[in-house]
């Protein structure tokens, strides 16, 4: 599925490039893994090929993909999808699911709807870490899908949310 030099979606950890597709033994087994380092942190990553859709391990999305991302943020009026009336740390559990998930449309969606509770009223600490993770997951990868700067992606996402 992959190849050494190609870009890939860790979920909740973001955009990683290939960098060795090596085999290992473990416990008597050989295994292939792609080791992906990942983007802005550095930290190295090893996944099993076998293990590829379990970990949820993606390309990069396209054009397309973004544009959804963008109406899904510009849908303010959207009634959030987890009731903001629940404590936070229920909804924050809601919402690391959604992150871990690794689909670009549902951290759109967390990120959205963490913008709109926050207008609403005081996030948690978690919440607003998660409102930073959420964040900066999209512009890395939608950066690289439109092939612009994280600058410029900043702006847009600040456009839309209307910050």
């Amino acid at each position: 599925m992959f190849k050494v030099g190609d870009l890939a979606v860790y979920p909740g950890h973001g955009v990683g490039i290939i960098e060795a597709i090596e085999s290992k033994e473990i416990s008597g087994i050989t295994q292939t893994f792609y080791t992906i380092r990942i983007k802005g942190t550095g930290a190295t990553v090893m996944v099993p090929v076998d293990n590829v859709d379990v970990v949820g391990l993606r390309k990069v999305v396209d054009e397309k993909t973004v544009d959804k991302v963008y109406a899904i943020l510009r849908d303010k009026n959207k009634k959030r999808e987890i009731d903001d009336s629940q404590t936070w740390n229920r909804r924050y559990r809601e919402y690391m699911e959604r992150i871990k998930s690794g689909c670009v449309l549902e951290i759109a969606k967390v990120l959205r709807d963490l913008y709109n509770l926050k207008n609403d009223k005081e996030l948690s600490f978690g919440e607003r870490k998660m409102l930073d993770t959420a964040r900066s997951l999209l512009v890395k990868e939608l950066s690289i899908a439109k092939n612009v700067a994280e600058s410029k992606v900043e702006e847009e996402l600040n456009t839309l949310l209307g910050s």
